[in-house]
């Protein structure tokens, strides 16, 4: 058993399994789709569960037109009508900056096709030991796991000598918006841990990601002379023919960090709108995409190296010479992020894990844009480090194990205790 301190026995004890299932079940059932009422709904909800904690609690409406116009701002892929903000700070012997920050979304992506799902993907179930639906993962989870930190250290009476405080964000799947809304508010912290899903590692280092539009423009005939047309279909083949030859050039000499990500900086198509009848060669085709970042590369550099290989493809070609793709780019803009080279925060959260008793968790980074990069831009050292995994995450097999919850709540409540001091 590790060496712990009488107070930090006491509240790895204080924390409630039960209590925690029920959160994140009562949280994955608000389906906070971005861009809908009920992203609102969650960030209150979780307001209201902070003021039970004992926080002393900001909310605040985001002033979306800001968002719109600020140049630093993330960008947004949805429309939306409102969004909240969410700071919850429980107080300690000593007022000022927070030692620690805990900081989560609640936004969720679509449940896509429902019947591909076992069951309601908002009506949270409990199976082979792991609590299912849309968010739970992604990442309602992780807010829960920090609601426990602080629920134990409040249940275990320990006095904190700093505060620790948990942002709750909203907006992060596309693009970052909650994040940047709290950390223009003003909210900062010595430290800060992202409890995404990691899959039992430490993530230090997130590469970017970009979203983009191509317009690919034919020419229209009948289909029974379609030797008379140009297909944007065709053409759209050609230039992701050369889109995977570029991406696979940017996959070369990716931070070992990595792992076995066969794509850290992969460039995905995931939508496309072409024609507009079956008997008609389609002059007009649209996609959209997502095109990694990579670490520690500035997002101008990224786009200009898309620009100009997208350039290069249309020039070589007979017809996009003359009618070259049309780009643009869209929504939500992820730059890169990491935990500076050396800095303890690593060890700490290594430390912490270990000592609930479960392995040491490797070091890792992930090929996801994340609100890492936006904390560690604004000088706050930030890591991840959650319950479930990735690969679970806006699919529709996506779970989370109650046990990953609860060592990640409490590998949380001991960082809490030992980044912001005991009285």
């Amino acid at each position: 058993m590790p060496d712990l301190t009488d107070a930090e026995a006491r509240v790895l004890a204080a924390v409630d399994e039960q209590w925690s299932v029920d959160r994140l079940r009562e949280l994955v059932a608000v389906p906070s789709v971005g861009g809908t009422a009920a992203e609102s709904e969650v960030q209150h909800l979780v307001a209201d569960w902070l003021e039970e904690l004992g926080c002393d609690v900001d909310r605040w409406p985001v002033d979306l037109t800001a968002a719109a116009t600020d140049a630093g701002a993330p960008g947004q892929e949805v429309r939306r009508t409102e969004a909240w903000g969410v700071v919850g700070t429980l107080p300690a012997a000593e007022e000022g900056r927070p030692a620690l920050v805990l900081s989560g979304h609640t936004d969720v992506v679509p449940a896509g096709d429902r019947s591909l799902w076992r069951g309601d993907p908002f009506d949270p179930r409990i199976a082979d030991g792991a609590v299912h639906g849309r968010g739970a993962c992604d990442m309602k989870a992780g807010v829960v796991a920090s609601l426990a930190a602080l629920a134990a250290v409040r249940t275990a009476g320990v006095r904190l000598v700093r505060p620790v405080a948990v942002h709750a964000v909203v907006g992060e799947e596309d693009g970052g918006l909650g994040a940047w809304a709290t950390l223009q508010r003003g909210h900062r912290g010595d430290l800060c841990v992202i409890p995404e899903p990691t899959a039992g590692a430490v993530v230090t280092a997130n590469a970017g990601a970009l979203t983009f539009r191509l317009e690919v423009t034919g020419h229209a005939a009948h289909a029974a002379h379609r030797d008379q047309g140009v297909s944007a279909v065709e053409l759209f083949q050609v230039v992701h023919d050369a889109l995977r030859e570029f991406e696979a050039q940017r996959q070369l000499d990716a931070d070992p960090r990595f792992g076995g990500a066969r794509y850290p900086y992969g460039i995905s198509i995931g939508r496309v709108q072409a024609g507009d009848w079956a008997s008609s060669v389609p002059d007009r085709l649209v996609a959209d995409g997502r095109y990694g970042v990579r670490l520690g590369e500035p997002v101008a550099q990224a786009r200009a190296a898309f620009e100009e290989r997208l350039a290069a493809v249309c020039t070589g070609h007979p017809w996009l010479a003359a009618h070259p793709v049309r780009l643009t780019w869209t929504g939500g803009s992820f730059a890169s992020g990491s935990l500076p080279t050396g800095h303890p925060l690593l060890p700490a959260v290594q430390r912490a894990v270990a000592d609930t008793g479960a392995t040491s968790p490797p070091e890792r980074a992930i090929a996801a844009g994340s609100d890492l990069r936006q904390y560690a831009a604004a000088g706050v050292p930030t890591l991840h480090y959650g319950p479930g995994d990735l690969q679970l995450a806006h699919g529709p097999l996506e779970r989370v194990p109650i046990a990953e919850l609860v060592t990640a709540a409490r590998a949380l409540a001991l960082l809490t205790l030992r980044s912001c001091g005991v009285r």
